[in-house]
């Protein structure tokens, strides 16, 4: 019958992303590895799916407003993200500690 959608078409939630972690941010979470993938259609989506395999680890990457921590940089395709930059499924997002001193 036609008008019906691929079954291939509807599936349950977004697609794997690979988050790679920073050593100063995996150190903090037992079990955490450098390389994570994640199933998130954005920025936001991957803090929470990090957030619910290692508990804590949203505090570290967010601040309260809610927005990505000053020291810390997220890229997605060579770009600055933010917690509302979307995610194509595959996407390689890079979450960077800034090193600052003085």
């Amino acid at each position: 019958m036609g008008g019906q959608e691929p079954a291939a078409a509807s599936h349950d939630g977004p697609a794997p992303v690979l988050v790679r972690l920073p050593p100063h941010l995996v150190v903090l979470f037992p079990g955490a590895d450098r390389l994570v993938p994640v199933n998130a259609s954005s920025v936001a989506e991957m803090v929470d799916g990090l957030d619910a395999l290692w508990p804590g680890m949203r505090e570290r990457i967010c601040d309260e407003t809610p927005a990505i921590r000053r020291h810390i940089n997220v890229f997605v395709a060579g770009r600055r993200a933010r917690l509302s930059t979307l995610l194509a499924p595959g996407a390689d997002v890079f979450v960077i500690t800034a090193i600052s001193g003085g």
